[in-house]
This record gives structure tokens, sequence and C-alpha cells, in this order.
């Protein structure tokens, strides 16, 4: 997986032009079936993609944490919300609940996460290619196909299946 991992940031990053262009012009003439497609190919790709091998996601990035995710988890950790904050979150410069450090604190060693049933919402939507109106997310997009294997292959059959 780490020749993967490191062969996804050359990979992402010589397609980067590439991308932005293609998500630009989706933004301006968005194909009326590009949820169903994205669907679609979300899908496919989860089929054949297991998240345990990888977890680069929990490896490098932080989630940002909602009132209601930090209430959820703070009650399974048995804790008070601010017990939790001041445990493991920090206010970063967007004003957003991030995790103190990554890696994440509950990811163990064997790439599962301890909190995982209550996981934040930005973990579970991760990597988020199989959200509605998928074109307007197109930033965090690239971002996430030089973190995310799936997220990488999912958006190369998206401008395979829809040229723009």
């Amino acid at each position: 997986m780490k020749h993967i991992l490191n062969g996804l940031q050359k990979s992402a990053k010589d397609k980067h032009n590439e991308n932005k262009k293609y998500f630009d012009k989706l933004k301006k003439k968005t194909p009326k079936n590009l949820d169903y497609v994205m669907q679609e190919i979300h899908d496919k790709e989860f089929k054949k993609t297991d998240c345990l091998k990888c977890a680069n996601c929990c490896k490098t990035t932080g989630p940002l944490f909602t009132l209601a995710d930090i209430e959820r988890i703070a009650k399974h950790l048995r804790q008070k919300p601010h017990q939790f904050i001041d445990q493991y979150l920090h206010i970063d410069e967007d004003n957003d609940y991030v995790l103190q450090q990554v890696p994440c604190t509950f990811l163990d060693n064997e790439n599962y996460c301890m909190i995982y049933d209550v996981r934040p919402k930005a973990c579970r939507e991760f990597p988020h290619t199989d959200r509605k109106k998928f074109q307007q997310i197109s930033d965090l997009t690239l971002k996430n196909v030089a973190i995310c294997p799936a997220a990488y292959n999912i958006v190369e059959e998206m401008k395979k299946r829809m040229p723009l």
C-alpha cells in the first residue's frame, strides 16, 4: 500500500491541472445525470477498495467536528463535550473544531477506528464522491484525490465516462 500512496501523490500532482480544468467545465455545464453516474462509479470503486488496507485519510488529515459530532462522541466516551474538546480538539484558522494532531487519535494499529459507530460526519462521508450536487465540491475533490486512492480512481473513471 505504501508504494501506491507514494505514487498517488505524484499522480495527483501530475493530473491536478487537467482535473481542475475538468471540474471548472463541469461547474459551467453540469450533466443532468451527474449524481446518478457518480453514485454508480463510487459504488463500483468501493466494492473493490478496502479502506482498512490504506487509512491514509486518517493518517494524514483530520476531519471537521460539528457540535453534533462532539456531543455524540463525548457521550460514547462517557465525557462531557467540553472534556472531549479539551482532550482531543482545537479550533483552526477557519474557526472549525479539528483534531489536535494527526494521525487520528482514534485510529488503531490495524487501521480500525475506535469510534467507528459514532465517528464524525466528515469521516462517514469521506471521500464525498457519492455526494449530491458533486460539482459543488470540486475543490475538496481535488484535495482528496491526493489522499485517497479510491477518490483518484473515481475521478479518472468519471472523466472517461463523462467527457466534457
